[in-house]
């Protein structure tokens, strides 16, 4: 086993990364989402929505977001018409996020676009976009990671994780998130 190369978080670099905007904005951003998002007791998703596009953010219109939502980086994100975003979703958009029309995160959800590379001693920084196309819902607690697309109208079940692209009309479920069934709207 002393033979095997082991993690060496001091060799982390993340030099690499750019987050964009300058020091500046992003530390007016970390305040504003303490005070505006992650603060619970912000029911107003109007004031939300104009500080989300203060900061860069595309946002539709009719958007509703909770109280808890915990915004990594604004420019960073695209959320389209009628979308709800639900209390205490991450949106840790390290990457571009790009949420549809008519989209459901529900309570808890997480879009973690980085991740780290454990086979390297280093524990690199990975990155990738997370897309979810139109209609698609996210159920509580389930956790999308980097570089997933999300077909239209697919759905996310509770407390699902998933790591590859999900078909259209299908709904995911499990740990590693399969499909499980068709969503079939009336």
């Amino acid at each position: 086993m002393n033979d095997l190369k082991q993690t060496n978080l001091v060799s982390y670099d993340n030099k690499t990364y750019k987050p964009g905007k300058n020091g500046l904005v992003r530390i007016l951003w970390y305040f504003t989402n303490i005070l505006f998002f992650i603060n619970p007791l912000n029911p107003i998703s109007s004031l939300k929505v104009f500080l989300l596009r203060l900061f860069g953010a595309k946002v539709g219109k009719e958007v509703n977001i909770k109280p808890a939502v915990n915004i990594k980086y604004p420019w960073h994100l695209k959320i389209g018409n009628h979308s709800w975003i639900g209390e205490k979703v991450w949106i840790d958009n390290l990457a571009d996020v790009e949420i549809g029309d008519n989209c459901c995160l529900s309570q808890g959800a997480m879009l973690l676009c980085g991740n780290h590379n454990y086979k390297k001693t280093s524990f690199d920084l990975i990155t990738g976009k997370i897309t979810l196309k139109n209609g698609v819902w996210i159920g509580a607690n389930a956790t999308i990671t980097p570089g997933v697309t999300c077909g239209s109208h697919m759905v996310l079940t509770v407390n699902s994780v998933l790591t590859k692209n999900a078909e259209p009309y299908k709904i995911y479920s499990g740990n590693i998130a399969k499909p499980v069934k068709t969503r079939e709207l009336k």
